[in-house]
C-alpha cells in the first residue's frame, strides 16, 4: 500500500507532550554550502604516493642481476610485500583514529569502505609475507618449511610476536566477514576489532631489526619510525584529545527519553554552548552513556533532528540488550560523545534536487537532512505496517515547511505494490526526474541494495547515489 503524505495542522513536529510539540528548530536551518571530493581525492593521492615510496628503498638498494635464483627472487618477493604490508597496516590504523581532519575531508561512510578495503588487502600481503619469507629462507637453508618455522621462532628477536600479530589479524578478518559479523554480537566484534590495535604494537620490532632495508640506520629507517610517530599522534589526538576537548566544552546529558513506538525511543539530550556545535544533519555520533550498564560500549547513531542551539535528539530501534538499557536513562546522566562525523549530509550533495528512500529506523538521518536540503525533495519511506512509521508528524510538517514530497510505501517486501516501486519504472512514475537528483539512502540492506540496482538502472549516476553507513 502507497500513500501520500498529509500535512500536518500548523508548525508543529508532535515529537512529545512534553516538549510541548514544538518545532524541531527555533529558526529555519540555513541550506549548507556544497563541500566538493577534493579533500578526499588529495588524500587518495598522498596514499598511492606513500605506497609507492614505501617500495622504493627495496627497488634503489637491490643490485642489478641479484635475483636469479628461485630462493633469491621468492625471498626479494617477500620482502617487497612486507615492505608493503607495513605501510598498509600504517594507513588502517590511520583511518581508525578518527583524526577530525579526516572525518571532514573523507567521513565515516567512506572511512569504512577504505577500511574495509585496505583491512583486506593488508591481510593478503601479511599472509604472502609470511609465505613468501618462510618458502625462500627455507630454500636457502635447505630446509623443511616447518623447520624454518622453528629457526625463525627460536633464533630470530621480535619474531614470536610478528607470528602473534599475524594470528590477530587472521582473527580479526574472519570476524570482519559479513555472515560471520552479522552473527556476533557488536560488542564482541568492535572489541576483536580494537585488538587490531596490538598488531602494530607487535610487528614494529621485528621490521627494524630484521627488515633488510630498515635495520640500518639512515633516512630509509628514521623516515618509517617518523611515520610510526605521526601514526601513532594521530591516534591519541582522534581518539583521545579531541573527543575530551569537544566534551569539555559542551558537555551533555540526558534531557528526555521519549517512546516513539514499541520497539524505538528518542533521546532528548542537553548541554553548554550548543548554538557553537558545528554538525549536519544527517551526521552521526559516537555515544557512551556514563550510567551503569551502559558506560563501557560506544555506539554509533544519527541525529534525528538538524543542529537547533539548544538540544540534540537520537532515534534508536531497541534491537538489544544495550539499546533496551537506553530506555531506563535518566534525566541528567552524563553522556560521553565522539563526533559529528559523515558525509551523508545535504552539503555533499552533487545536484540541487534530492530524492530520499528510508526504511524502518533508517528514516532517523533522513529527518535531520530534511530540515537542510533545498525545497523540492522527495522522500519515500518504507515500513512494513503503520505503526513502523517513525516521525511522521514531524515528516507531515517538514513536508508542508519545505515543500517535500513524501509517500508512506506500507507492506513487506514480498508484496507487489513495493516491490513495483523500488523499480526503475517505479521510481520513475512517483520522481519523474529522478535522474538528475542526488538519492540519499539508509534503512536495511536489503532494501538499500534493491534501490541501488533499480537506481541505476533508471538512470542515475553512481556519484549521485549516498549511502549511509557508519560501523567503526
Amino acid at each position: 500500500m502507497t500513500y501520500p503524505h498529509t500535512h500536518a495542522a500548523g508548525r508543529r513536529t508532535g515529537t512529545s507532550s512534553r516538549h510541548g510539540g514544538r518545532p524541531a528548530a527555533p529558526v529555519p536551518p540555513q541550506i549548507p554550502d556544497r563541500r566538493g571530493p577534493g579533500g578526499r581525492r588529495l588524500l587518495g593521492v598522498l596514499l598511492l604516493v606513500g605506497l609507492v615510496a614505501s617500495v622504493l628503498p627495496w627497488w634503489l638498494g637491490t643490485p642489478a642481476g641479484s635475483l636469479r635464483s628461485t630462493a633469491a627472487t621468492v625471498t626479494a618477493a617477500g620482502r617487497i610485500t612486507g615492505l608493503i604490508a607495513g605501510y598498509l597496516l600504517l594507513v588502517q590504523v590511520l583511518m581508525m583514529s578518527r583524526l577530525p581532519v579526516l572525518e571532514r575531508w573523507i567521513g565515516g561512510e567512506q572511512m569504512a569502505r577504505w577500511h574495509r578495503d585496505v583491512g583486506a588487502t593488508l591481510l593478503v600481503a601479511v599472509l604472502a609475507h609470511m609465505s613468501l619469507i618462510l618458502v625462500g629462507y627455507a630454500d636457502l637453508r635447505n630446509q623443511s618449511i616447518l623447520a624454518e618455522v622453528g629457526t625463525l621462532l627460536g633464533d630470530y628477536e621480535d619474531m614470536v610476536s610478528a607470528f602473534v600479530a599475524t594470528g590477530i589479524m587472521m582473527l580479526v578478518g574472519f570476524s570482519s566477514v559479513r555472515a560471520i559479523r552479522h552473527a556476533l554480537p557488536y560488542e564482541l566484534w568492535h572489541a576483536l576489532h580494537l585488538s587490531s590495535y596490538l598488531v602494530l604494537l607487535l610487528g614494529f620490532g621485528h621490521q627494524f631489526t630484521h627488515g633488510a632495508q630498515l635495520y640500518k640506520p639512515g633516512p630509509v629507517r628514521t623516515g618509517w619510525i617518523a611515520l610510526y610517530l605521526l601514526v601513532v599522534a594521530a591516534l591519541l589526538w582522534g581518539r583521545v584529545i579531541a573527543p575530551l576537548a569537544f566534551n569539555l566544552r559542551y558537555k551533555l546529558r540526558v534531557a528526555d527519553v521519549v517512546a516513539e513506538s514499541p520497539d524505538t525511543i528518542s533521546i532528548y539530550l542537553t548541554g553548554e554552548r550548543l548554538g557553537r556545535l558545528t554538525m549536519l544533519g544527517g551526521q552521526y555520533f559516537r555515544w557512551r552513556f556514563l550510567t551503569r550498564g551502559c558506560w563501557w560500549q560506544s555506539h554509533p547513531f544519527s541525529v534525528s533532528a538538524a543542529a537547533n542551539g539548544r538540544w540534540l535528539r537520537l532515534t534508536v530501534k531497541v534491537v538489544g540488550t544495550h539499546t533496551a538499557d537506553l530506555r531506563d536513562l535518566e534525566q541528567g546522566t552524563r553522556v560521553w560523545a565522539q563526533g559529528p562525523s559523515g558525509t551523508f549530509t545535504a552539503a555533499h550533495r552533487v545536484r540541487e534536487r534530492a530524492l530520499l528512500i528510508a526504511g524502518g529506523s533508517g528514516i532517523t538521518p533522513l529527518r535531520a537532512m530534511l530540515e537542510e536540503l533545498p525545497p523540492g525533495a522527495a522522500l519515500i519511506y518504507r515500513a512494513r505496517t503503520p505503526a513502523d512509521v517513525l516521525l511522521s508528524r514531524e515528516l507531515d510538517w517538514l513536508a508542508q515547511e519545505r515543500d517535500t514530497s513524501v509517500w508512506y510505501v506500507i507492506g513487506s517486501r514480498d508484496d507487489p505494490g513495493p516491490r513495483q516501486l523500488i523499480s526503475p519504472d517505479g521510481l520513475r512514475q512517483l520522481v519523474p526526474d529522478v535522474a538528475r537528483r542526488d538519492v540519499y539512502l539508509c534503512g536495511p540492506p536489503g532494501l538499500v541494495e534493491q534501490s541501488v540496482r533499480a537506481l541505476r538502472r533508471a538512470g542515475v549516476p553512481k556519484r549521485q547515489i549516498h549511502l549511509a553507513t557508519f560501523e567503526l
